[in-house]
């Protein structure tokens, strides 16, 4: 399996010079003392390009009331996938963010969220994953969102992988 990994970065395209956890850690800090209160949803989407997949994760900081910003992560693989498991995989990114940072908002408070872009409606061909995809994230005790309320998948994510 080949992938290619690019760096965390915020929307200006300016990549993380530091670890995620401690980007994070400051940015909480930092919307704390300006008195914001965040809440934080995390998704992924992806797009097949010829015999290249492209995923795409956001990591949506919302200032309630106030706006957000995100931080976003593209890898592209060539790996041949079924629509089933391209949106396991989707969750699968998504899920590692999560708990990668779940100690830090626990610890400040913070709610998240993992949003799932996969639709309800069974027409649809993501719809073969949901079952599997709730029972993942809630395995793993997180609260999720999936379309059309998973804005930071079918949205945030979205917008990178076209």
């Amino acid at each position: 399996m080949q992938h290619h990994t690019k760096q965390w970065r915020k929307l200006t395209g300016e990549y993380l010079t530091n670890y995620l956890e401690d980007e994070v850690l400051g940015v909480i800090l930092r919307e704390k003392e300006q008195g914001h209160s965040l809440k934080v949803c995390i998704g992924t989407d992806s797009q097949v390009k010829g015999t290249f997949t492209e995923f795409a994760t956001a990591i949506v900081f919302i200032r309630k009331g106030k706006g957000g910003f995100m931080y976003l992560n593209n890898e592209t693989t060539q790996e041949k996938m079924t629509i089933k498991q391209r949106m396991m995989t989707e969750v699968s990114r998504s899920i590692e963010v999560a708990y990668r940072l779940c100690d830090l908002f626990t610890s400040h408070n913070i709610d998240m969220e993992v949003h799932v872009d996969i639709n309800t409606n069974p027409i649809y061909k993501s719809n073969d994953a949901l079952k599997e995809a709730i029972g993942y994230i809630s395995g793993m005790g997180f609260n999720f969102k999936v379309k059309p309320e998973a804005f930071a998948s079918s949205c945030c994510a979205n917008k990178v992988v076209q």
